[in-house]
């Protein structure tokens, strides 16, 4: 089993650099927040919220959520659904989403309908990576970079369950691993 090693896109030290940049924006914005709560979308964003929650000083919880994409037939029909909700209320707390990639726009836009129906004090969303020409127009409050329509792995992202742990966001053909 070969691993090819991606090319670099955006470098462990950017990515560190745009962390902080984040972070200092978020602490401006929740200044008179009693708490925040960081929900991370798992698996992809496990690493940013990690890097995220850690530049933070305002006060904050951390809990965690997991979404399925879903097929009818042999087409993706774009179906989004939870299979781990979050074990803390919402409402009326100020809820922050961290989500690794913003491509489709279908993910975001559908936990952003479903926390906002929960009734939060407030809810944003905070988004590692942005491609373009998203299907569902969603805005997003905190971005990291917008990036070209490429398959980007590393910093929490992935190709075939590889490439999470890697320091920074790379690229990899697809196809070009499938003995992975």
């Amino acid at each position: 089993m070969e691993i090819v090693q991606p090319r670099v896109l955006v470098s462990e030290d950017d990515i560190r650099r745009r962390v902080r940049e984040l972070a200092a924006r978020i602490e401006d914005d929740y200044a008179d927040a009693d708490e925040i709560l960081l929900l991370g979308v798992l698996r992809g964003a496990f690493i940013f919220l990690a890097d995220l929650a850690r530049e933070l000083t305002v006060p904050r919880r951390i809990d965690f959520i997991a979404l399925s994409s879903y097929e009818n037939g042999s087409n993706f029909s774009g179906g989004v659904r939870l299979i781990m909700d979050s074990r803390i209320n919402v409402t009326g707390r100020h809820v922050l989403i961290v989500e690794d990639i913003l491509d489709s726009g279908r993910t975001l836009s559908y936990l952003l309908e479903t926390f906002q129906a929960r009734h939060p004090a407030s809810l944003k969303s905070c988004v590692l990576v942005r491609k373009p020409g998203q299907e569902v127009e969603v805005d997003v409050d905190y971005l990291g970079f917008d990036i070209p329509d490429e398959w980007v792995v590393g910093y929490g992202l992935d190709y075939g369950d590889h490439y999470r742990a890697l320091p920074y966001i790379g690229v990899v053909e697809p196809g070009a691993d499938d003995d992975v």
